[in-house]
């Protein structure tokens, strides 16, 4: 575990992350300060109060204090003076033991901070000249191609040079600073666990009644484990990818291309495409501190490196499963409000929910639809689905985006909602879309599917999406298919009028002869 060669290409991040452990160290140093500050405001008010109490010289009063319960009330005052001074020592103790060393500490701490990034630039700005010397060497023995034995004797040697100096930024000068980087952020966790020790120990040696808190404080210091630390920030930052390899010496009339392993930075994103020319657009993705890619974020999160994608995908997994529950939640709860309608009439209309309770099944299915399509993409990426040939996606349900069926048919727009509301995003990537199988046998046959009852509108649709049709509450149609539990009813008008409508919101009545044929 080191962050030279997990973390070589977060150099960003690394950077935020101490800047907001030195933050923290600050925080803790404030925290202590206004401590002290409350300590000797409340120091000063206890000796205020009891000297506010002691009895007057040479007055009626002081006579009262022959008494030995009035000489009791004169010693709790003089011990509470007593006890103000005590809490002047933790506030005085703390300043000299926490505050002062701490700062002292935070100030050595940024500079070294500061070397440490600057030593990083630097060697970021080396190996860019670096490689833009090989380009120019590049391009001079294709310019000079006649002295070819000269141009390449520049090039092997300049090649030489560069792969021995990518070699030294990768496995020696970054893992190198990285690993100070690392000691530097793990001295600073250490060194804040011991602050808090000496915290401690500052309240324990005045007020003894509470030293089982104080015993808290300790266990909570040391349970920090910096290595534990470091390996979150490795799991919060990781890419997954690994970084190229060395660039092969080629013939000068052959294309340059740099040695790259499956999963490595230059080769992501890279699938299927020409190789990489010199001189291009698309030089600046070899090194991740050159330039980053800008735009809206795909919906597949196929932006973001593996590990990252895999956890965004899950995350938005999580979401929907989360949102889905609501709804059956929200289903039950009409459900059994319409129950208790149908028992009690006087309580309300049955009838009103019909709408809402169609709304909340139509949301439930549109979600569910929406975690399949996000489940497909996350066992991609977790390596469970190979790839498939268009015929295994078509018996297996899954659609890509690029490759519409070629049947026209309803099955797509019995994703969204009756009013259209979701609709599938397009992108430039592959989508992967799961389809109701069921729907492509249907619409397979040429010949129409006989009438097998009638239904009555009871609500007004507008059919906008392909496969559905629209209804005017109150209308007569033909009903050609029944509801085979996915909440829609197939219909027909007239012989080219048919589609899909709500179930919910027609009123079927079946013919016995047709349906028992």
């Amino acid at each position: 575990m080191s962050w030279g060669t997990e973390l070589w290409d977060q150099f960003d991040n690394l950077e935020k992350h101490t800047q907001w452990g030195i933050d923290t160290l600050e925080k803790c140093i404030k925290f202590v300060k206004e401590r002290t500050e409350i300590e000797l405001s409340y120091a000063k008010q206890l000796r205020n109060l009891s000297k506010k109490y002691q009895p007057k010289k040479n007055s009626k009063e002081e006579e009262e204090y022959k008494y030995t319960s009035c000489k009791a009330f004169i010693s709790t005052l003089n011990e509470m003076n007593d006890y103000a001074g005590q809490h002047e020592v933790i506030s005085e103790n703390m300043a000299s033991q926490i505050i002062v060393d701490l700062a002292r500490y935070v100030q050595e701490l940024k500079q070294e901070r500061k070397s440490n990034f600057h030593d990083g630039r630097k060697a970021q700005q080396h190996i860019e000249t670096c490689w833009k010397q090989l380009e120019s060497a590049r391009q001079q023995a294709q310019i000079r191609h006649q002295m070819a034995e000269d141009s390449k004797a520049d090039y092997s040697s300049i090649l030489q040079k560069f792969n021995h100096e990518q070699h030294e930024y990768y496995h020696t000068h970054i893992p190198n600073i990285f690993q100070k980087i690392q000691e530097m952020e793990e001295r600073r966790i250490v060194r804040i666990g011991e602050s808090m020790k000496t915290y401690a120990e500052v309240d324990r040696q005045v007020i003894p009644i509470i030293g089982k808190c104080l015993d808290g404080i300790v266990k909570a210091a040391e349970s920090i484990d910096q290595k534990n630390d470091s390996q979150l920030v490795i799991e919060a930052y990781k890419s997954g990818f690994e970084p190229p390899g060395d660039i092969e010496f080629e013939d000068y009339t052959q294309p340059m291309k740099r040695t790259v392993s499956d999963n490595s930075l230059s080769n992501s994103r890279g699938e299927g495409k020409p190789d990489l020319k010199f001189g291009g657009k698309s030089k600046g993705k070899l090194w991740p501190f050159i330039k980053k890619n800008k735009g809206a974020t795909p919906e597949d999160f196929s932006n973001l490196p593996p590990e990252q994608r895999r956890k965004k995908l899950q995350q938005k997994v999580d979401e929907l499963s989360k949102e889905i529950q609501k709804e059956m939640d929200q289903r039950d709860a009409i459900t059994k409000m319409k129950d208790v309608y149908l028992k009690n009439p006087q309580m309300g209309d049955p009838a009103s929910l019909d709408h809402k309770l169609a709304e909340v099944s139509q949301n439930i299915e549109k979600l569910r639809l929406e975690t399949q399509k996000f489940e497909a993409w996350l066992a991609e990426v977790e390596g469970r689905l190979p790839a498939r040939s268009e015929q295994a996606r078509r018996q297996s349900g899954l659609y890509d985006s690029q490759n519409p069926p070629t049947v026209n048919n309803c099955a797509q727009d019995r994703e969204s909602s009756p009013d259209g509301s979701y609709t599938e995003e397009q992108s430039q990537e592959s989508e992967v879309k799961v389809l109701a199988t069921d729907f492509d046998d249907e619409f397979d046959d040429e010949e129409p599917l006989p009438a097998i009852g009638t239904c009555k509108a009871l609500y007004t649709f507008e059919g906008q999406n392909e496969g559905t049709i629209s209804v005017v509450e109150g209308e007569t149609l033909y009903v050609i298919e029944e509801d085979k539990g996915d909440g829609w009813t197939r219909i027909r008008r007239n012989e080219d009028e048919e589609g899909y409508v709500p179930t919910s919101y027609v009123e079927v009545c079946l013919d016995k002869n047709a349906k028992d044929s």
